[in-house]
């Protein structure tokens, strides 16, 4: 019997570890679960988060799932199936991760079955982050087989709705969950995910969507240039269209740079190569610390804020740390652009510091947190 496996694809900080601690939580109800992350960045954070759940973890930490961890990825699944026999597999794909080369990768080994495909996608920020970087959110909702919206209890009915209609434009067969998680239980997003829509109408969708990619491509980038948004400064509903967020879509060729063998399960050979096909490492950076340094809460809700900073720092996507509280406790962090979350959790054997973006200047960040 094949293993089950759900993939929760999501871009940066959209929300998919929450999701996935509410579906252990109320919705999986005691099957015996693996979770495999593919953290772009150099060191796991979310691993030390839902340790706590006592779930079983391989974490990847550089690199994306379809180039630099293939081989690890398509090895530590086969490992998990034949060490721990778990009734379902959950991946959590880096957030700037393509879902279809995940797909790609999971399909090519054997004794699995892809049993939900959902992208999690941050309502307020929808617009701004489909603008900005396209190529790589653009993918993970039209390869979705459920849309789980995130932070809907927040934002006005016109921009949710704005968002809906974006996403409509790209995959217009999938089902969006807009209902606030609180209100949901775990159970019925489970069941959203396993019973999106029929399989035949899937395969149709998909193979529409492959046809119409390299068309679609072609036009992403006509607009952007002159009609930015931004993504890094202000989080109010009203304020998007004032400031930009210094990010260029590459217009430049770029060569597929990694070597494969036969043996090869990347998926990267599945795509058309007339249109460009950048990897996560080409278009985003990350900074990785590990320190042993003592902050306190309201010091990095200063470092947080200032991360908006974009002249100073480059384009801060997502910032997630577990790092030493001076009082003796331990403080967890977790930052999008214009929110910040900082609160108190579990020790770690050592302080962890994980920032993601584009065109981060590192000194400046490194200089920031003061390790």
């Amino acid at each position: 019997m094949a293993t089950k496996v759900d993939v929760f694809s999501g871009f940066l900080g959209a929300g998919k570890t929450t999701l996935i601690k509410k579906l252990i939580a109320d919705g999986y109800n005691g099957a015996k679960l693996v979770l495999i992350e593919n953290e772009f960045g150099q060191i796991g954070i979310d691993g030390g988060f839902l340790k706590e759940s006592g779930i079983e973890i391989t974490e990847m930490n550089s690199g994306c799932i379809c180039c630099s961890l293939v081989g690890d990825f398509g090895t530590a699944l086969k490992e998990v199936i034949d060490t721990y026999a778990p009734d379902r597999i959950l991946i959590e794909p880096s957030g700037v991760g393509k879902l279809s080369d995940v797909v790609a990768a999971i399909e090519k080994v054997e004794g699995t079955e892809i049993c939900g495909t959902v992208t999690v996608i941050d309502a307020s920020k929808c617009r701004i982050y489909l603008k900005n970087f396209r190529e790589f959110y653009e993918n993970q909702i039209k390869y979705a087989g459920t849309i789980i919206l995130s932070r809907t209890s927040d934002i006005k009915q016109e921009k949710l709705d704005q968002a809906i209609e974006l996403i409509r434009e790209i995959n217009d067969h999938s089902q969006i969950i807009t209902t606030p998680w609180d209100k949901l239980s775990g159970v019925q997003i489970l069941k959203a995910i396993e019973e999106p829509i029929t399989a035949a109408d899937m395969a149709q969708a998909l193979a529409e969507a492959e046809e119409h990619e390299h068309e679609h491509h072609h036009h992403d980038h006509d607009d952007d240039d002159h009609d930015h948004e931004c993504c890094c400064h202000h989080h109010d509903d009203d304020d998007d269209d004032h400031e930009c967020c210094h990010h260029h879509d590459h217009d430049e060729e770029h060569e597929h740079h990694h070597e494969h063998g036969e043996e090869c399960t990347c998926g990267c050979h599945d795509h058309d190569h007339e249109h460009h096909h950048h990897h996560a490492d080409e278009v985003f950076d990350s900074i990785g610390y590990e320190t042993s340094r003592s902050f306190t809460k309201a010091t990095i809700e200063d470092i947080l804020g200032k991360l908006d900073d974009s002249v100073t720092y480059g384009t801060i996507l997502r910032s997630k740390g577990i790092v030493a509280g001076e009082d003796g406790s331990w403080i967890h962090f977790d930052y999008v652009p214009g929110e910040a979350e900082v609160r108190t959790g579990p020790a770690d054997v050592t302080g962890k510091i994980c920032v993601i973006g584009s065109g981060v200047n590192k000194e400046k960040v490194k200089e920031l947190f003061g390790v």
